[in-house]
């Protein structure tokens, strides 16, 4: 899953990426309205975690903005105001949940998550193939039964293969849903990962590669 995060307390912005990343999530940052719209011009996401007070361009004007232009995008709107017609007005410009500062970030997560879910194409809470198992909230893969550990990286390109469905999944999308904007394409990172998991996951090997075009479990 991708995420934009976009708030200008640059402190609490790198925190929660930095939290989000450590959940699997690709996440990119944005201290700005302006450096939000040029990120979301670019690039795809799933969830834009989205600051209602932001220098030059306003929260308010990128969320009505994405709930025009990007309708597949949720955005969840944070504020340090929490009064119930704050959060009516928030949900009005077209956010799709509210969460008022201070928060948990535990809660934040659930709340990106759930976001997420709804972003994509419905698929079941747990994902299966064969004898693979992984399950995103609790971050659980087992192979025949057995626990399999991985990195978050590996961990993230696992779940958007199976998130295919059995269909070819690009190099270029792995890179985009697994890492963030700062991947270099030309990178051998991908490569690696997908060898370390077909060594970790066993045999026989259920990650294919189709040459020229990307990966997939069949």
């Amino acid at each position: 899953m991708r995420v934009l995060v976009v708030e200008d307390e640059q402190l609490l912005a790198d925190a929660v990426a930095e939290g989000l990343r450590r959940e699997s999530f690709a996440v990119d940052v944005a201290y700005d309205g302006d450096g939000a719209l040029q990120r979301l011009g670019v690039n795809e996401y799933d969830v834009l975690v989205l600051d209602r007070d932001l220098p030059s361009v306003g929260g308010d004007d990128v969320c009505r903005w994405v709930s025009a232009e990007l309708p597949e995008t949720r955005i969840l709107m944070l504020t340090a105001a929490s009064a119930v017609l704050d959060r009516v007005d928030g949900l009005s410009l077209g956010a799709d949940d509210y969460l008022g500062k201070p928060f948990a970030f535990a809660e934040l997560v659930a709340r990106v998550r759930a976001l997420g879910r709804r972003a994509r194409p419905a698929t079941p809470p747990v994902l299966e193939r064969g004898d693979l198992r992984l399950d995103p909230n609790r971050r659980e893969v087992f192979r025949a039964g057995h626990y399999v550990a991985l990195t978050r990286k590996e961990f993230a390109v696992l779940e958007e293969l199976l998130r295919a469905g059995g269909a070819v999944v690009s190099a270029e999308q792995l890179l985009e849903r697994a890492w963030d904007e700062h991947i270099d394409p030309f990178t051998n990172v991908l490569r690696v990962t997908v060898m370390t998991l077909r060594r970790k996951l066993g045999d026989p090997p259920v990650i294919e590669t189709v040459a020229g075009v990307g990966y997939q479990i069949p």
